[in-house]
């Protein structure tokens, strides 16, 4: 019974060291300017990203616990560009693609996961 309790204890504390899940991030522009950084979903909902060339850094938040499919997001760029980020995840919900559409009219697309690792 000892050795019972033991293990039930072991893994439900092991479950709760998992806090917070970090992902890989690509954005590109049609002008071909890449954008490199993560996504960190929160066990407590507070998700967020930040992606940078060195040069422009743009970020956001969103509700990591949501289960929908699509998320949308807000995003600012470091150059006072803002607009609205539109993800979607795949079945894992740690890996995906989607767009950002900045209030200039650009238009950029990104990945997520272990795809943007690779690229």
């Amino acid at each position: 019974m000892r050795r019972l309790v033991a293990l039930v204890l072991a893994v439900t504390l092991a479950a709760c060291a998992v806090t917070a899940v970090t992902e890989p991030v690509v954005v590109i522009g049609k002008n071909g300017q890449t954008l490199r950084g993560t996504a960190t979903g929160r066990m407590n909902g507070d998700g967020s990203f930040s992606v940078t060339d060195g040069q422009l850094t743009c970020g956001g938040n969103y509700n990591s616990l949501s289960m929908e499919t699509t998320i949308n997001a807000q995003v600012l760029c470091s150059d006072g560009r803002k607009g609205i980020v539109t993800s979607t995840r795949e079945s894992s919900g740690v890996a995906g693609h989607g767009t950002v559409r900045l209030n200039d009219g650009s238009d950029w697309t990104f990945i997520f996961g272990s795809a943007a690792a690779n690229f």
